[in-house]
């Protein structure tokens, strides 16, 4: 995202504040449509929602028919699924909706937290062509360094649609406060402690994937992100109930979406002795 004007990147407080209210703010509502990934966390449907705009969760560009959305979000790395989007498919969602003039804001805040593959940014010039006609981007600092608690995140992209944003929210007063401002700056400026964070939670994940895997599940997708997307091709619940008995909670499946149904997202974000001793349940 290098070489982006000012007008073109807005602070805001938390991601998913922002995504929550981003069809409110650009000024979505009864009649549109907003289409969101097949599995997803549940604040895009429920930003569609309080705009009083319909929602699709799908994967499918085709599953829009002739209907044009007003709005489509990606999710790569994908939270719960940890899946990665490849570029050639982000390229042809990008010329997609601009050939249908819909908004297409990519939620990007596990894109510093890969294992097994190196996702790439809607705003990378081989996705959109070196033009952010149309495209946001969405980021935050909760993953990449451990700053849940400030609410530290931000939109970046196309500078029409950041600016109608910055109208909007400034006259909500969801201006960011400049402590938490220079916080972020200065958290974006260290790359030390971002690579520190991503060793940790790679040593976690290493631990919890050879429990879950030694323990008779498999683990799909999951090469990024800070989730373990896990099943023992039984339904979720089931799932859930059977690790709450050795005092590990997970989020089932379906809490994402219908196709999340024998799945369960497992976590590695605990500390490392928590990480451990799930470990060693797993194994007994």
């Amino acid at each position: 995202m290098t070489g982006l004007g000012l007008d073109q990147v807005l602070p805001v407080i938390g991601s998913k504040e922002l995504i929550g209210s981003m069809a409110v703010h650009l000024g979505i509502g009864a009649g549109d449509l907003i289409g969101y990934p097949e599995l997803a966390y549940p604040t895009y449907e429920v930003g569609a929602a309080l705009a009083g705009a319909r929602s699709l969760a799908t994967d499918s560009l085709t599953a829009f028919g002739p209907e044009m959305p007003r709005l489509l979000w990606l999710n790569s790395p994908s939270n719960p699924t940890g899946r990665v989007l490849p570029v050639d498919h982000l390229r042809k969602v990008v010329e997609w909706c601009r050939e249908r003039g819909t908004i297409l804001v990519s939620d990007e805040c596990y894109l510093e937290c890969a294992w097994e593959a190196e996702p790439v940014s809607v705003l990378h010039p081989d996705v959109c062509g070196g033009s952010t006609e149309g495209i946001l981007a969405v980021h935050s600092l909760s993953k990449r360094s451990n700053l849940a608690g400030y609410r530290c995140a931000f939109v970046a992209g196309d500078a029409a649609l950041v600016g109608e944003l910055l109208a909007v929210r400034k006259n909500l007063g969801l201006q960011m406060p400049g402590p938490q401002q220079r916080a972020m700056a200065a958290a974006l400026d260290d790359d030390v402690h971002a690579a520190e964070q991503h060793s940790r939670y790679a040593a976690r994940r290493r631990v919890l994937r050879d429990a879950l895997e030694g323990a008779g599940f498999r683990i799909d997708h999951s090469e990024a992100s800070l989730y373990l997307w896990s099943s023992r091709d039984e339904d979720c619940w089931d799932t859930v109930a059977a690790l709450a008995e050795r005092g590990i909670l997970v989020a089932p499946g379906s809490f994402y979406g219908p196709a999340g149904n024998q799945h369960v997202r497992v976590a590695f974000t605990a500390t490392d002795e928590r990480i451990q001793a799930a470990a060693d349940r797993l194994r007994a």
